[in-house]
């Protein structure tokens, strides 16, 4: 029986080194555990590019066949069409109901070529998390032993045809002013739909990296780190384009970069999106992740909308979007969450917004996003911290005098009046993680010098 190394559990799915830390036996434990775990009767099962996928899909195949549940294999697909088929073959119902089905998704997103891991879903399209279940898959999955059962059947049915379907009844690319934008699919699984998506978009839609490659050969398909969109930016430029995209690698986040070169941040697009998003749902609301910066609660509420923050990571908003019956969520890491795409990821949707706000005002987006540039933002910032409890305590006795208020939805977030800050600590790694927000770069810088002092320490 293969040893199980405990780290590849992570908060939000499970992910690790392959081979090493995972292999095929482990992605049939994977498929024993979540028929057991969901009682399921069908389960859903994709996978990304990567070259350990085929395999690893086909052992949590084998998984859920042996532990007697239909295998419903929709083959390669992006995240987003993953929970698109999850939604519309088990229904977005919960309760007892939504028990019929769950859902098996093989990727590392964004992670390097040498990784890989399951991504998990309930049949309502929740994911198996920290929160919601995990530990119970990590007991299954561990303990490896599991009850005998008549073998289940085995079907494979497409869902590319139906996911552009749903996509573009929301947003109707034939109404969309022609523009050109260059999209980098990073040789991840937006070169599975872009193909199929880009003839229905108006203007000139310029290629690149959209070659389905696991081993990713022109860099990390990762696209809110500088250095994995610069190729990006110099298409932007080289071609006059008004916009350029970029896609994580199982194509469930969305960078974009202006005209000018310039990568937008993803709270700055969250209002971006926001706004379009009160025009067809007025009043609702709007979540948006707690290192985002102040502009976000203070444009939706100037858009008539109902702003709440919420904590980092897509298991934790996918669960407080359905509570709270928000409309849209967007994270700093430009995850964007639809209402009317079963409240999950859609990059094809938000690129789609992105064109028609672009066009409906006649204006670069460097134009849109510099009025919401007021403040100066740090980005997060990481620090390696063996004993994270105790400097989120030390960070606590030295600040909560001075702050207005204290907020521990996430880690700590304090309000100091004219700036702010939040420290939070990593689920699966000894780091902290900083983000800070004051009126001037210079500001900014000093008070990230004050606290990274304060946390190392110093």
């Amino acid at each position: 029986m293969t040893p199980i190394n405990t780290a590849i559990f992570k908060a939000y799915d499970i992910r690790g080194v392959v081979p090493g830390e995972i292999d095929e036996e482990i992605a049939e434990r994977v498929g024993r555990a979540m028929v057991i775990h969901t009682h399921a009767t069908s389960v859903l099962v994709g996978r990304d590019m990567r070259t350990s996928s085929p395999a690893l899909a086909g052992a949590v195949i084998r998984g859920v066949r042996a532990q007697g549940a239909e295998a419903i294999d929709i083959g390669l697909c992006s995240t987003p069409m993953f929970n698109f088929a999850v939604a519309s073959t088990f229904g977005q119902v919960t309760g007892p109901d939504a028990r019929v089905g769950a859902g098996v998704m093989v990727s590392a997103s964004h992670n390097p070529a040498k990784y890989n891991g399951f991504k998990l879903d309930y049949g309502d399209v929740l994911p198996v998390s920290a929160v919601t279940g995990m530990r119970e898959i990590q007991q299954l999955v561990e303990h490896g032993q599991f009850p005998n059962s008549a073998r289940g059947g085995v079907r494979t049915t497409s869902v590319l045809d139906a996911y552009l379907a749903r996509v573009t009844s929301i947003v109707n690319p034939e109404t969309l002013p022609p523009f050109r934008m260059v999209v980098d699919c990073g040789n991840g699984m937006g070169g599975h739909t872009m193909p199929h998506l880009a003839p229905l978009i108006p203007g000139e839609v310029v290629r690149m990296f959209w070659e389905l490659d696991g081993t990713f050969p022109n860099h990390e398909p990762n696209p809110i780190k500088p250095e994995n969109v610069r190729d990006l930016i110099t298409a932007v430029r080289d071609a006059k384009a008004h916009v350029g995209f970029a896609y994580d690698g199982d194509a469930d986040r969305l960078g974009v970069v202006d005209e000018r070169g310039e990568l937008v941040r993803g709270d700055l697009l969250t209002v971006l999106l926001a706004r379009e998003i009160l025009r067809q749902h007025p009043g609702a609301t709007i979540l948006y992740d707690l290192r985002a910066s102040r502009i976000v609660a203070e444009e939706v509420r100037r858009a008539g909308g109902v702003p709440q923050p919420t904590r980092v990571g897509h298991a934790l908003i996918k669960k407080h979007f359905r509570e709270a019956g928000a409309a849209f969520a967007g994270e700093l890491s430009s995850h964007f969450y639809f209402k009317d795409f079963y409240g999950v990821e859609c990059t094809e949707l938000a690129m789609l917004m992105v064109l028609k706000v672009m066009g409906a005002v006649r204006k670069p987006i460097s134009e849109l996003m510099r009025p919401l540039q007021r403040y100066h933002h740090s980005g997060e910032i990481n620090f390696e911290v063996e004993e994270k409890d105790a400097v989120l305590q030390h960070l606590e006795e030295r600040f909560t005098k001075q702050a207005k208020s204290v907020s521990r939805l996430d880690g700590l977030s304090f309000d100091m009046g004219p700036w702010w800050f939040n420290v939070r600590p990593s689920n699966t790694e000894p780091l902290l993680r900083l983000v800070v927000e004051t009126p001037t770069q210079k500001e900014t810088e000093s008070r990230v010098a004050e606290l990274a002092a304060a946390i190392e320490g110093r």
